[in-house]
Parts: structure tokens; C-alpha cells; sequence
């Protein structure tokens, strides 16, 4: 699997289903986006920008990364970069919810993606490093504690169970039933190294937090990437002064991302997050249930969280003595980052550079300057036995995206089609363009004799070219039939490329790839997130 010997293709990412317009329009223009992206998508100028942050506040953090990657079991690269950082380098960060044995495609592929674009500008003259900000803050555990694998011609979801409702992800205990759930994943990906970091990190008694950043710091080890889990007092106490500003202007930043929401709006974008008139941009942790609880406005102008009343002093106190119990939203958690980082680019998925229109503006009144948001690399990949089955039935990627979008059963019956002999081939051509010939000769004449005839004539053409169609598929299924193997393809095609009608990154986990490729798959994704190819990338392994 050697890098230079790899074949890739790039398609236009639209090819893609389930993306924003306004995520779209960023990645396809050559122009800013203004005002809700300062810069295009794939910018270079914050290679060179200066460095942000006070030398004690890097200090600080240095301490606390040093402290937290060792713990994660970090190699020499991420300690060295923890040094450069110390220094002055710059960050290019990524992150994503913690998840079950490592999660989606699409998590490496974010860490792949934030370790080349540090690369590359530690190239252009400035040093940089790269950075994975683990969102154990997040609740949303339905996303986070399940796994899904190709099981051969099925797609099998190990799953954690039934979660805690309202804890924080990254504090969810993994419980005794791991074991079985390992025990079924080596039964899927065999037994090898990846398969024993698993269960290393996942361990009874252990946080979700703690095992998937030990896994994704191992993972990328070798590249250096350094992972830090802010949800700490250290690290809150650290960004006090964005949540500050959050309390004490909540009103008025909350007038600034309705008339953003207005503005968005008026360019034909919908809502990325809704702002309710009573909303805010912080959660509260409850100090006995650990629960993370919504914290939202009164008419009166103070703040409750569930049942429990707070005025603004109240919160400012809290903030004072335990910050690690407000929480940064969706929209304020890259400024909250961003304050603890010396963040010189933000590496993000389709849903956070949508989230970031929004969020520009907070960035604006809060630190003054907006973080460049660059998409992550988009891929599939591409197996030796997929790709031996994509060229024996001359199938392409577009090709298996669009049929299973149009009918889970479309691409079983065009490699059936595919399989008709040459002779039938040559008869339905012949029948279905002669059909074609004399209907459109037959309509054009009605509509000539009267305009409600025409349009009856144009009804029952589009029958009959419906029953050619039919003859068509009939003859597809009587292949399907007669050649069972056909139908097999097409499963095995689907689940590995576009399992259950989305895309491969979005669903199939990053460790089914890790134990098929071992230590030779981050480097070579870290190769393939440079910017050759400003869509999606198809790529043979």
C-alpha cells in the first residue's frame, strides 16, 4: 500500500447526499463567502498569521497538555509538539464527540486532515501543531456509544446499551458488557494490534473520555497529534473569560445571532441552530446528577436550568469557584476553544463549518477575530476485493451513490442489465429506440391537431415508455435470478461503499480500516488530506 503507487479519483462533493447548500457554497466557491466566512475554503494566509496567546497562558497550557497526553499514553512526536507549542507554534485543531471504539470513518479522517494542514504550514516558515479537542462535554449519547462494522454481506452495531439520560458523553462509565462487545469485534476484525489497543482503552470502569482519547492519541502517534480533553477546572478556568461574556451579554448575543439567522435567511440558508428569544449559549452541570442542563433566560431577565433559578450574580459565582460547571453550546464552544488555543485553523466536518456562519458572529464581539474553518478530508475507501468487483461489473463510486439513492434494489439490477447478453442487449436497444422514435413522431403530430390531445398523447407515451422500461428491468431480474452471484456483488459492493444509503465515512467505523492496514493508514490518510482534490476523494487501498 505503498502512497505513491495509490489510485484516487476526485469527485465534486455534492456527489455526496444529506449536505447543507451553505456548506456547498463555501466549498465550491473560489471568492469568501462574506460575511459569514471571512475566508475561502481552502486558504493558505493563516499559514503566516502570528501566533495568539500570552506566554504564561502557553505555559500554563503546555503544563496541562504535557500532564494529559502522558496519561493518555502520547508518543515522543506529540511531547515534542507539546514543546513547540510552548514556544510559540501555531495550532490546527479538530475534535469531535467521543465514541465507541473510536467511532466513524470520518473521525480520523479529521485527525488525518488537521496533521497535514499543520504540516504544511510548519513547511510555509511558522511552526505548527496539531491538535484533537475531545467534546466530552456533549450529551448527545445516542451518536456516541455505538460502533458499526461490515459483518460480510451485513452491517452488524455493536452497541454500549442504554445510556444515562443527560450526562455528559465524555463522563459515561463503560460498563462489564464491553467485553462481549470486544469479544464481537474481534470476531469481525480479527485478532492484531488494533484489536488489543481496543481493549486497552475500553476497559470496565473506565470514562468514554478516557478511552477514546487514549485510542486516538495512539492511533496517531506517530504523526504527533496531541489531544486534550478541556473539560477539566484547569482548562475552564482557562477560557472564564468567553463564558464570562456569555452570561453578562447573553441579550445582546443573542440580538446578534437572530439578525445573523435574518441574514442567512435572506441568502436562501436555512438555520444551522435555532435561537430561541429565551435561549442561551450555556449548559449548567448539576452538582449532584452531573446532568447537563440547558440554561435559559426568564422574562425577568435572570437564568433557570430545569427547576432551579439563578440570577446573573449567581452565575458569575459559580464561574468564579467551579467554571468547570458552565459549558460552551454548539455555537460558543469553538470561541471557547479558540480562547484556550492558539488556534491558527479549525479542521471541521459538513455540520460545523455550517455551524460557523453563525458562530462568526460570537467570535467578532468576543475575541475580536475569526478562526479560518477548512473542511476535512472526504473520502471513501476503496478495498482490493471492492475494487475487483467495481471493475468486473463496471460499476464506479457516482454510480453505486446514485443507484442506492434511487432504489436499495437499482444497483443489483444494473449489474443484472450489465449481465444480459449481447444479443438481448441489442433487441431492447433496438425496441426501446424505435418505441422512442415513433412516440415522439406520433406526439409532435397530436399536439399540431389540438393542445388537450397533445397533452393525453404525452400521458400515454410516458406509459409506454414506462412498460419498455419495465421489459428492461424484467430482463435485468431474470439475470439477477439465473446468476445469484450478481446479486451478492451488489450487496457487498453497497455495505462497504454506501452502507444503508450513506456515504462510507459517515457510518462504517475507522477500526474496521486500522486493523486491515495497521500503522500504514494514518500516514497514508495524512497524504491524502492535502488540497489536490477540493471534493470528494475515492481512494484505492
Amino acid at each position: 500500500m505503498a502512497v505513491e503507487q495509490l489510485k484516487t479519483e476526485c469527485y465534486p462533493i455534492g456527489m455526496l447526499p444529506g449536505l447543507s447548500r451553505l456548506f456547498l457554497d463555501f466549498v465550491e466557491r473560489r471568492e469568501a463567502l462574506s460575511p459569514f466566512y471571512p475566508a475561502i475554503a481552502y486558504s493558505t494566509e493563516w499559514m503566516t498569521a502570528p501566533a495568539l496567546l500570552p506566554p504564561a497562558h502557553r505555559e500554563t497550557l503546555a503544563d496541562l497538555l504535557e500532564q494529559q497526553n502522558r496519561s493518555f499514553g502520547a508518543g515522543d512526536a506529540a511531547l515534542e509538539n507539546i514543546t513547540r507549542l510552548r514556544n510559540g507554534a501555531g495550532a490546527v485543531v479538530t475534535g469531535q464527540q467521543v465514541t465507541l471504539f473510536g467511532g466513524p470513518l470520518f473521525t480520523i479522517l479529521k485527525a488525518a486532515t488537521a496533521i497535514r494542514k499543520a504540516k504544511d504550514a510548519s513547511i510555509s516558515g511558522r511552526p505548527h501543531v496539531p491538535i484533537f479537542w475531545l467534546a466530552t462535554e456533549d450529551h448527545d449519547l445516542a451518536e456516541a456509544d455505538h460502533v458499526t462494522l461490515p459483518d460480510r454481506h451485513e452491517l452488524k452495531t455493536l452497541s454500549l446499551g442504554e445510556p444515562p439520560i443527560g450526562s455528559a458523553v465524555g463522563a459515561v462509565t463503560v460498563g462489564k458488557n464491553v467485553e462481549d462487545l470486544l469479544e464481537q469485534a474481534g470476531a469481525i476484525l480479527g485478532g492484531g494490534p488494533v484489536l488489543d489497543l481496543l481493549a486497552a482503552c475500553y476497559r470496565p470502569g473506565r470514562t468514554l473520555g478516557q478511552a477514546f482519547a487514549q485510542f486516538i492519541a495512539q492511533t496517531f502517534s506517530a504523526q504527533g497529534l496531541i489531544v486534550v480533553d478541556a473539560s477539566s477546572r484547569a482548562f475552564h478556568a482557562m477560557g472564564k473569560d468567553v463564558l464570562r461574556e456569555a452570561i453578562v451579554r447573553a441579550d445582546e448575543l443573542r440580538v446578534a445571532l437572530n439578525d445573523r439567522d435574518q441574514q442567512l435567511a435572506a441568502e436562501g440558508y436555512h438555520s444551522q441552530v435555532l435561537v430561541s428569544p429565551l435561549s442561551s449559549l450555556l449548559f449548567l452541570f448539576d452538582r449532584a446528577s452531573g446532568a447537563r442542563i440547558p440554561l435559559r433566560r426568564t422574562a425577568e431577565g435572570g437564568w433557570h436550568a430545569a427547576r432551579q433559578v439563578y440570577s446573573t450574580q449567581d452565575l458569575l459565582a459559580i464561574l468564579d469557584d467551579e467554571p468547570e460547571r458552565l459549558s460552551p453550546n454548539a455555537l460558543l464552544r469553538p470561541v471557547f476553544q479558540d480562547a484556550i488555543l492558539p488556534t491558527a485553523a479549525y479542521v471541521g466536518g459538513p455540520s460545523e463549518v455550517a455551524y460557523f456562519a453563525q458562530s462568526q458572529v460570537l467570535y467578532e464581539r468576543i475575541l475580536g477575530r475569526t478562526t479560518p474553518i477548512l473542511p476535512r478530508l472526504s473520502a471513501t475507501l476503496i478495498e482490493p476485493a471492492i475494487a475487483g468487483l467495481l471493475a468486473r461489473h463496471a460499476v464506479s463510486l457516482p454510480d453505486v451513490i446514485q443507484s442506492s439513492l434511487k432504489d436499495p434494489l437499482e444497483l443489483a439490477q444494473r449489474l443484472g442489465a450489465r449481465a444480459i447478453s449481447v444479443l438481448g442487449k441489442r433487441k431492447l436497444a433496438a425496441a426501446g429506440n424505435a418505441l422512442d422514435t415513433e412516440l415522439s413522431a406520433l406526439a409532435t403530430y397530436m399536439h399540431s391537431l389540438d393542445p388537450g390531445l397533445g397533452r393525453a398523447a404525452d400521458v400515454s407515451s410516458s406509459k409506454m415508455r414506462y412498460q419498455m422500461n419495465r421489459m428492461r428491468r424484467l430482463a435485468a431480474n431474470y439475470e439477477l435470478r439465473r446468476e445469484q452471484s450478481l446479486g451478492r456483488d451488489a450487496g457487498l459492493i453497497a455495505v462497504n461503499l454506501f452502507p444503508n444509503r450513506h456515504p462510507q465515512e459517515r457510518l462504517l467505523g475507522a477500526v474496521w480500516f486500522l486493523s486491515r492496514y495497521g500503522e500504514a493508514l494514518p500516514e497514508l490518510l495524512v497524504e491524502q488530506a492535502g488540497q489536490q482534490c477540493p471534493g470528494h476523494k475515492a481512494v484505492w487501498l
